[in-house]
C-alpha cells in the first residue's frame, strides 16, 4: 500500500526554546524526533531542553512573579493580554490542527478546527478574572478588629505539565487560570507533542507578554523530574498517567509545593434496562474510538443488564466493527493510529492479556487486514470479562472495551466503584431521574447521561487515584490563588 503522508505546520523558530520573552538557542544540541503514527516516518525534530535551560526558564519565571508587573496588572489588563494571546492562536488556526493529525495521528475529521477552543479557554479565564473577587470585607468577630479582608493572591510560579494525547487544550486548562490568577508559568510539553507550544509561544510573544511571564520548556523524564523538584516553582500542575501522578506528588509533598493531578481513569458506561440495545453501539462506538481510545475518560467497561447481555454485544460490536480506521488525513475517517509504537504495544499487550484470564473477543484484536503500516489497532470488544480481570482494572488507553454483566443497579453501581480510579462515568437509559441517582451512587468526578460531556466551563477531575483537585469552571482557578486574611479596624479606602 501506499504511504500516507505527513502534513505538518512549519514554525516561525523549529531550533529556539522560548525564555524569558525570548526566542533563544538552547544550551545542548539535543533533539526530540518527531515520528508521524500513521507511516512510522519522522517528519521534524525540535530542541531538548537542559537542566541549564530549565534553570534559565525557572529564574525567568521567578524575576517575573517576584520583580514584574504581571502579578500586579489590574485584572482587567491581564485579560486584555489573554485575550490578544487567543487571537495568536485563531490565526495559527489551521497549524494548530495540522500539528495534532502528525504528531498523534488524530483524524483531521476530529481535528480541524479543534482549536477554537484555545481562544475559547482564554477568553473564559479572562472575563472571569474580570469579575472575580480577589478582595472580600467581611465582617470580623474577633477581638481587636472590626474587619477582615479575605484576599486571594497568585500562588506563584507554576510548572505546567501536559500529555501527548491533548497537547493544547490540556495545557490551556492549567495556564489559562494561572495567567488569570496573576501567575507565571512554565510550560512542559509531552516530548511526542510539543509543535503546539511553540505555536503558543508566537502567540504569546505576538500579545505582548511581559518577560519570563510564561515560558515553553521541551524536556525529558529527567530534567522534568529536575523541574518539578526546582524550590524555585511553587505549584505543579500535571496531567499524565496515576503513576508518574504519585511519583510528582511526593516530591510535591516533600518540599510542601501545591499541586493538582489530573489522572488515568477506568470508566464505566452503565447502560439501564430500559436503553433500547440498537441505540448503544451507534452512541458508544465513537466514544470508545475517539482518538483511537486514548483519552483519560474512555469508557473502557460497558455494564450491561444480564438479561440483554448478548442485544447490547451485538449492537456494540458492529458498530464499532464498523468504524473508519485508516489515513488520518483522509475525510470520513474517524479513528487513525495509536499515538506511538509503545502505546501500540501497550495495547497489544492487553488484549493478549484479556485473552489469557479468558475473556473473549467479539470483535477486533489485532491489527486491520488493510493497514500494514502505521500504529493501527482495530476497535476491539471484550465479552466474558469479569470485573476482576486485568482488562476491567488497569487503563489500557486505547480503542478496547469490556462488557460486563450485572443482575440490578445495586450490582452494577457496586461494580463501576470497584475500581482504584474514579474519574468518569456515564449511564445509558431514557429517564433522567435513574439517571441522576446513578450518577450520585457513582465515586467519580464527572458523569454524563447517554454519552461522554466535556466542557472546561464546569469542573473536572477525579476521586480516588484519578487525581487531586479540578481543573475548569471558576473552581479551576482556585489552586492557583493563596488566601490572606487580613484583619483591620475599619476597610480600605477602596473597598470601603
Amino acid at each position: 500500500m501506499t504511504a500516507f503522508a505527513t502534513d505538518a505546520p512549519t514554525l516561525v523558530h523549529p531550533d529556539k526554546l522560548f525564555i524569558g520573552g525570548r526566542w533563544v538557542a538552547p544550551a545542548g544540541d539535543r533533539k526530540f524526533r518527531l515520528v508521524n503514527p500513521a507511516n512510522e516516518e519522522q517528519f521534524c525534530d525540535v530542541p531538548e531542553a537542559s537542566t541549564e535551560d530549565m534553570e534559565a526558564a525557572v529564574a525567568a519565571a521567578r524575576r517575573a512573579f517576584d520583580k514584574g508587573p504581571w502579578p500586579r496588572m489590574a485584572p482587567a489588563e491581564r485579560a486584555a493580554k489573554m485575550r490578544a494571546i487567543g487571537a495568536g492562536l485563531q490565526k495559527r488556526a489551521e497549524a494548530l490542527d495540522k500539528a495534532w493529525t502528525a504528531q498523534i495521528g488524530t483524524p483531521v475529521l476530529l481535528s480541524r478546527g479543534s482549536s477554537r477552543g484555545g481562544p475559547a479557554i482564554l477568553d473564559y479565564y479572562a472575563t472571569l478574572a474580570e469579575g472575580y473577587a480577589f478582595e472580600d470585607v467581611r465582617k470580623s468577630n474577633g477581638f481587636m478588629s472590626k474587619v477582615a479582608v479575605v484576599v486571594k493572591e497568585p500562588v506563584g510560579v507554576v510548572a505546567a505539565v501536559a500529555p501527548w494525547n491533548g497537547p493544547l487544550m490540556t495545557m490551556l486548562s492549567k495556564v489559562a487560570p494561572a495567567l488569570a490568577a496573576g501567575c507565571t508559568v512554565i510550560c512542559k510539553p509531552s516530548p511526542e507533542t510539543p509543535l503546539e507550544m511553540f505555536l503558543f509561544a508566537e502567540a504569546v510573544e505576538e500579545a505582548g507578554l511581559p518577560e519570563g511571564v510564561v515560558n515553553i520548556l521541551p524536556a525529558d523524564r529527567e530534567v522534568s523530574d529536575q523541574l518539578i523538584s526546582h524550590p524555585g516553582i511553587d505549584k505543579v500542575s500535571f496531567t499524565g498517567s496515576t503513576a508518574a501522578g504519585l511519583h510528582i506528588a511526593s516530591v510535591c509533598a516533600s518540599r510542601m509545593a501545591r499541586f493538582t493531578m489530573e489522572l488515568g481513569g477506568k470508566s464505566a458506561a452503565i447502560v439501564l434496562d430500559d436503553f433500547d440495545p440498537a441505540k448503544l453501539g451507534p452512541m458508544l462506538a465513537p466514544l470508545v474510538t475517539m482518538m483511537s481510545g486514548q483519552v483519560c475518560i474512555n469508557n473502557s467497561r460497558v455494564l450491561v443488564p444480564r438479561a440483554k447481555h448478548d442485544a447490547y454485544v451485538e449492537s456494540l460490536s458492529a458498530s464499532m466493527a464498523a468504524v473508519k480506521v485508516g489515513n488520518p488525513l483522509e475525510d470520513g475517517i474517524y479513528m487513525g493510529p495509536l499515538a506511538m509504537k509503545r502505546q501500540m504495544e501497550r495495547v497489544q499487550y492487553y488484549i493478549e492479556k484479556g485473552k489469557a484470564e479468558g475473556a473473549r473477543i467479539a470483535t477486533g484484536g489485532g491489527r486491520p487486514a488493510d493497514l500494514n503500516q502505521g500504529y493501527f489497532i482495530a476497535p476491539t470488544v471484550f465479552t466474558g470479562v469479569d470485573n476482576g480481570m486485568t482488562i476491567a482494572q488497569e487503563e489500557i488507553f486505547g480503542p478496547v472495551t469490556a462488557v460486563i454483566p450485572y443482575d440490578d443497579e445495586e450490582q452494577a453501581a457496586e461494580i463501576a466503584n470497584a475500581s482504584e480510579f474514579g474519574l468518569s462515568g456515564a449511564v445509558f437509559t431514557e429517564d433522567t431521574d435513574r439517571a441522576y441517582a446513578m450518577a450520585r451512587r457513582i465515586r467519580t468526578g464527572h458523569y454524563t447521561q447517554n454519552g461522554r460531556e466535556f466542557d472546561l466551563t464546569n469542573p473536572f477531575g477525579g476521586f480516588k487515584k484519578s487525581g487531586v483537585g479540578r481543573e475548569g469552571g471558576p473552581e479551576g482557578m482556585d489552586p492557583y490563588l493563596e488566601i490572606k486574611t487580613v484583619f483591620l479596624p475599619q476597610a480600605p479606602s477602596h473597598l470601603a
